[in-house]
């Protein structure tokens, strides 16, 4: 681009007495554009705040990987803790038990997920330790049938550390007068929050010697968990591992277990992007009637430069230029301000909670009470460029039209 159209084009930028509204609708575009990709830099920072919080808190209680049989039992699971524990990726792995039940203390009574794990080799594998409110998981030991309840099933129940309560198991046992439900009797040792609904209100823990004795399962247990270095290479590590492991087991990550919640927040990602992604695209609307404007504005000019020997070709460089400049600042304003917010969210919005008396994540319904956010490079880099490609396309129509005007009939009036 020669230097001329370059300073044309910068010059046609700024205000003349004659053309103050042009001005206007040009400053409107910029804060149009500015706005929008400021409101998409926090979405989607927010968004992936919520994800990765939402990943932590799964991961907090569920292993990376888990290696199960299509009976229900792992039989030989001492020679398949081999095998998972030898792959490079796996940092830890340990037997589990996992079973129903329903749990009962005075009158209530409550459907609970019960899990038979070893203390010392959970807190390698999950950050249950970390997630006690009472008690410690090294208060499960084996043959004193402790047991540790999550934080809404314990609420449910009225039950507190040092209460005994009544685990009735499906599995039955045939008794003169019919088949019995089997009971046994815990004493709770340990109370958990993991800040998730499904394991804070139906998760049970007890250690795995007495889940054996409590399910008949003698030295079977229900599988293998396993805890990964980089929890990302979940997938392929669990189809590395069915290649060496027996015909009658099968090996599951965490992407397949909790694929549900992941995928809505991916699916809420790309929509609220497509959905703010139309502010910008008003404002690229704003930026074709601007330069419509400026068109018919400076036709006389346009006609005095192509009678100088301007080209078309420059004629429509010098309005692109123009264009492209309100693009250019709306997006370098949005991105100042969408990084900005999105550092100090944890800031800004406990201050207008405090100024204007509002809770917007309440304890009382939202697990999440704090409004996270993770400030990604490539969020910042696509909504960036989007937004410039969106400004681009907006001046093509615009000059192509400057560059058709004929000198002749633009000096006719003049």
């Amino acid at each position: 681009m020669q230097p001329y159209e370059l300073f044309i084009g910068l010059r046609y930028t700024r205000a003349k007495r004659r053309n103050h509204f042009i001005s206007f609708i040009s400053m409107i575009s910029m804060l149009g554009i500015g706005l929008g990709v400021m409101a998409l830099i926090v979405v989607l920072s927010v968004m992936n705040g919520f994800q990765k919080e939402i990943r932590a808190r799964i991961l907090g209680v569920t292993p990376h990987l888990q290696v199960m049989s299509d009976s229900g039992q792992l039989n030989d699971w001492q020679h398949t803790l081999d095998i998972v524990a030898s792959h490079p990726e796996i940092r830890a792995a340990a037997p589990f038990v996992s079973g129903q039940g329903m749990i009962s203390l005075n009158e209530s009574v409550e459907g609970v997920m019960v899990r038979g794990i070893l203390p010392d080799a959970e807190q390698r594998l999950t950050a249950l330790g970390d997630k006690m409110k009472h008690g410690s998981l090294n208060d499960l030991r084996a043959g004193e049938f402790n047991i540790i309840l999550g934080v809404d099933l314990a609420r449910a129940l009225g039950a507190h550390v040092g209460d005994s309560v009544l685990l009735i198991t499906p599995q039955g046992q045939i008794t003169p007068a019919g088949m019995l439900p089997r009971l046994k009797q815990f004493h709770v040792v340990g109370i958990f929050e993991i800040g998730m609904a499904p394991y804070d209100n139906a998760l049970a823990l007890i250690q795995l010697e007495d889940a054996q004795k409590l399910y008949r399962m003698g030295d079977s247990v229900s599988g293998i968990s396993g805890s990964l270095n980089n929890l990302d290479l979940a997938p392929r590590v669990a189809f590395e591992l069915e290649g060496k492991l027996p015909k009658d087991t099968y090996a599951t990550d965490w992407t397949r277990q909790n694929a549900n919640y992941f995928s809505v927040v991916a699916m809420e990602k790309k929509m609220m992007f497509i959905i703010l992604s139309l502010i910008v695209l008003v404002a690229a609307f704003n930026i074709v009637s601007t330069l419509v404007m400026a068109v018919t504005d400076k036709q006389a000019d346009i006609a005095i430069l192509r009678t100088l020997g301007a080209s078309p070709k420059s004629i429509m460089k010098i309005f692109m230029v123009q264009g492209m400049l309100i693009g250019l600042i709306g997006m370098g304003l949005g991105v100042i301000g969408g990084v900005v917010i999105a550092l100090n969210i944890g800031t800004i919005v406990p201050f207008i909670e405090h100024l204007f008396g509002v809770q917007f994540l309440s304890k009382e319904f939202y697990y999440i009470s704090e409004l996270p956010s993770d400030l990604q490079r490539g969020d910042v880099i696509v909504v960036a460029g989007m937004s410039f490609l969106i400004s681009l396309f907006a001046t093509i129509y615009p000059s192509w039209r400057a560059s058709k005007v004929q000198p002749a009939e633009a000096l006719r009036y003049e």
